[in-house]
């Protein structure tokens, strides 16, 4: 993959060069049609997913919402934090995912602090009570 499609991606347009090649390395991608979930509230979760076209809906256990689109990411709590999936993410339309894994995340993780630091910093906002 090429990291210039990396950078495209509002979220992680400022992460260095060597980071984002990095990245590109191990990111597999997933397209998932209309209506389709892939995360689902309370399963292990295994994977951060970048959503690089498309739009998905976050539905939280407490019956809210949140809009997905381009350059957004999802994942990263369960990846992170809990191992849990805190909510259920199903698309809105077909949709393209890059996917880093856990696994992938565990070997590279060494040479991508400021790409962990992000997970981190979204995950902790997202957790935080309102």
């Amino acid at each position: 993959m090429d990291r210039n499609r990396l950078s495209a991606l509002p979220i992680l347009a400022d992460l260095p060069a060597a980071e984002l090649d990095q990245l590109a390395g191990v990111l597999g991608e997933v397209e998932i049609e209309a209506g389709g979930e892939f995360i689902r509230r309370d399963a292990y979760g295994t994977a951060v997913y970048f959503i690089e076209q498309g739009e998905a809906e976050v539905r939280m256990a407490d019956g809210g919402t949140e809009e997905l689109g381009p350059g957004d990411m999802c994942g990263e709590i369960a990846l992170l934090v809990t191992g849990q999936r805190t909510a259920t993410v199903v698309c809105r339309t077909p949709t393209r995912l890059l996917q880093l894994t856990g696994l992938d995340f565990e070997r590279i993780r060494g040479h991508v602090p400021q790409l962990e630091r992000l997970l981190r910093s979204v995950g902790a906002e997202r957790i935080r009570p309102t």
